[in-house]
């Protein structure tokens, strides 16, 4: 079946918001190991405890049915708001990536001048990926219920 395009719209704005921050964050690391470079926990701070918080910021939600029904029921208000189906809601949502992306930009900065290092917003980023990927995720499960699909299909 066909969807509306308010429903095609929102989709489309769920997956670009996670592959936008995927890049968002790829850029982050790079940057990390050029100001950074040196420091033998490098990988560790920006990759794997990052993808150990992405990876249960994803799967928590999917397999918890408590969690996953209260994301889908957030995700479906977020389709009934509007959020991603207007030139508004989208470059609100483009704000929020760039305010973090200058938050993990700012960090790196501040430590590669001697500062605290920024271990924690690098696991927070990835988290709010992980999140993010798992809301994707989501609409496709919304689609198939079918209360949701009276109202997105034309």
């Amino acid at each position: 079946m066909a969807h509306t395009p308010a429903w095609k719209n929102f989709r489309r704005t769920q997956d670009l918001t996670v592959v936008t921050a995927g890049l968002i964050y790829a850029g982050a690391v790079v940057h990390a190991f050029d100001r950074l470079a040196g420091d033998p926990l490098l990988v560790q701070r920006t990759l794997l405890w990052p993808g150990l918080f992405l990876s249960l910021s994803l799967s928590f939600p999917l397999a918890v049915g408590v969690l996953r029904r209260g994301l889908a029921r957030y995700v479906w208000m977020s389709f009934q708001a509007g959020f991603g189906q207007n030139v508004r809601s989208i470059l609100g949502g483009v704000a929020l990536l760039g305010g973090a992306a200058g938050l993990i930009y700012w960090q790196i900065s501040i430590a590669a001048h001697g500062g605290r290092y920024p271990a924690g917003v690098f696991s927070g980023y990835a988290a709010g990926i992980g999140i993010l990927a798992a809301q994707a995720a989501l609409v496709r499960v919304l689609e198939r219920h079918p209360e949701v699909k009276k109202q997105i299909e034309l």
